[in-house]
């Protein structure tokens, strides 16, 4: 059995190199313009944590990864998202 291979990512705010699957994916798509998660395109990943979500904002890192101008939009739903996030983190220690 082949065993699957970890794919790694590299966060825009922090620059830690993790497995894609515990980092949050922004996509600017073609069609629809930056979305989070589904598509296809030009993609920058987040660490779900609120210090890189307020460094990649504040030094607008996920502009510059993305080459295009991010929607304050995106930021507020990354920033609700991470309410659940702090909740799971609580649970499992």
């Amino acid at each position: 059995m082949k065993k699957k291979s970890t794919v790694l990512r590299r966060c825009v705010a922090c620059k830690k190199l993790l497995d894609r699957q515990q980092l949050w994916r922004v996509i600017r798509d073609h069609k629809d313009g930056v979305v989070l998660n589904d598509g296809m395109g030009r993609s920058a990943y987040l660490c779900p944590n609120e210090a890189c979500l307020e460094e990649a904002q504040r030094r607008k890192r996920l502009q510059k990864a993305l080459r295009c101008q991010v929607p304050e939009t995106v930021f507020q739903v990354l920033q609700k998202r991470l309410i659940p996030s702090i909740g799971l983190v609580a649970k499992a220690r």
